[in-house]
């Protein structure tokens, strides 16, 4: 069972959620007051962006729409400052890199501890290779889309004093898109939880995380988080041909330097996000959501096996879903059960659906709430791999586990890991971002993301 202190905080939790989930009900905002919507709330605690390597991770925050609020924050790992290597030696280090680190600070306990193995309580369908194994800122983001610390660091020259990438050292990354949890109502990409876990995943996957900042309810009811999360996948797709068009223009020999770059700036290079086109390797993107984060990343999942090679040189290889925000009209054993479970109890989530969606299509089976109704998109066998994480005290987990199960009929590989003893958003909520849980959650995703994100040659060993 979670421990007294995680019992009295849920108690808290709860109350202060339902007091302001029926606070939205009672009076929601006026949208023509916020026509783009918003990203975060006022009383949630942001971490200030640095573009610095502080903590082995670089960060930056970006607005990638001029129409709306949209935004996302950079995480790029410093193992992006390493060049590809050739030689033996270097090459047992890199794969040395591809391990999971050791606990963050104050994190969890020791690999070769005995408990460590009962963290987690089962694993479903996993084919293949089996899974064994914080500077804080109440300030917000201004209307630049920087926090007001990004706009320090630059001397009083006017010069950058972050990353800045240099030709000779561009090692290339897979790509991650994150989306953050909340009930579509609450959390932001740039909330110190979210900014702590993102830093955690770059580092052990070894990737550009790409937190994205979706449009909240409900100012912005359905379909907007889910259009902003595949609009963010289309960002991406156009950053990386941008990216390419600007290479090839810029590596012609001869004269007309001049011409070229006139060439290239009417394409839009200018527009080229420097970090992600000088270290992401968009074709291996991998989805990550977080709650009803993985809502929407099995939305954009379903949407780009729709688009094909429309998101060229993008390609999806793999998507996790941690505890996903799902429901239905039949409910399953364990939304009986547990219905009144841990933090996000069944009647609180309601309140939450029936801020997001619209009135007139609130429905207990919309497909974005329920993933076992028909006709919510492509054919499942077509869908990426996808890892579910699941807790044994959370309402929604046999509906996501269900989901899994019908991805593994069509051969997809889909495993679920349930972790025991664990609730909703327990590697990802504030207070249980240092338990032992967490870390080993993040560990394992870690190994399962490495199987699609490895480069042949380099496979990580298992």
């Amino acid at each position: 069972m979670p421990s007294v202190a995680v019992k009295l905080y849920s108690v808290f939790f709860k109350f202060l959620l339902k007091h302001r989930l029926q606070n939205r009900i009672q009076s929601p905002r006026d949208e023509t007051n916020h026509p783009f919507g918003i990203t975060s709330r006022p009383e949630e605690s942001v971490a200030a962006a640095n573009p610095s390597f502080t903590d082995g991770v670089a960060t930056k925050d970006i607005h990638i729409d001029p129409n709306t609020s949209i935004s996302i924050r950079i995480f790029l790992p410093d193992t992006c400052l390493v060049s590809p290597v050739s030689d033996s030696k270097s090459e047992s280090k890199s794969r040395a890199r591809a391990i999971p680190r050791k606990p963050d600070l104050e994190v969890g306990s020791a690999p070769n501890d005995p408990n460590h193995a009962l963290l987690r309580r089962n694993s479903y369908g996993s084919s293949g290779t089996a899974i064994e194994v914080a500077h804080t800122d109440d300030r917000r983001r201004n209307s630049y889309g920087c926090s007001n610390d990004d706009l320090n660091v630059k001397s009083e020259s006017g010069v950058y004093r972050g990353y800045s990438p240099l030709v000779d050292n561009c090692r290339k990354l897979p790509v991650m898109l994150q989306f953050h949890g909340g009930g579509f109502v609450s959390g932001s990409s740039d909330s110190v939880a979210n900014d702590f876990f993102c830093r955690r995943i770059a580092k052990l996957c070894d990737v550009i995380v790409l937190a994205v900042g979706y449009r909240l309810a409900p100012e912005k009811r359905y379909p907007a988080a889910f259009e902003d999360g595949l609009k963010v996948l289309y960002w991406l797709t156009k950053q990386a041909n941008l990216a390419e068009c600007s290479k090839s223009l810029g590596n012609k020999r001869g004269g007309g330097a001049d011409m070229r770059k006139s060439v290239s700036d009417a394409f839009g290079a200018s527009m080229v996000e420097p970090w992600l086109a000088a270290h992401g390797d968009p074709s291996r993107c991998v989805l990550l959501g977080v709650s009803c984060g993985a809502n929407i990343a099995d939305y954009v999942a379903r949407k780009a096996v729709e688009a094909g090679k429309r998101l060229d040189p993008v390609r999806l290889v793999a998507q996790v879903l941690m505890y996903p925000f799902f429901i239905g009209s039949v409910p399953t054993q364990s939304e009986i059960k547990l219905a009144n479970s841990y933090f996000y109890d069944k009647a609180m989530c309601i309140l939450a659906w029936k801020l997001f969606l619209p009135e007139e299509e609130f429905s207990l089976d919309h497909p974005a709430a329920n993933p076992l109704v028909p006709g919510r998109g492509p054919p499942l066998k077509l869908m990426p791999p996808t890892l579910t994480v699941v807790a044994e005290h959370d309402w929604m987990r046999d509906r996501a586990i269900a989901y899994s199960e019908e991805l593994r009929k069509v051969n997809v590989d889909a495993p679920v890991l349930e972790y025991k003893d664990a609730v909703h958003e327990f590697a990802t909520l504030d207070m249980l971002l240092k338990s032992p849980q967490a870390q080993a959650c993040a560990e394992d995703i870690a190994i399962w993301v490495k199987k699609y994100i490895s480069l042949r040659g380099h496979e990580f060993s298992y």
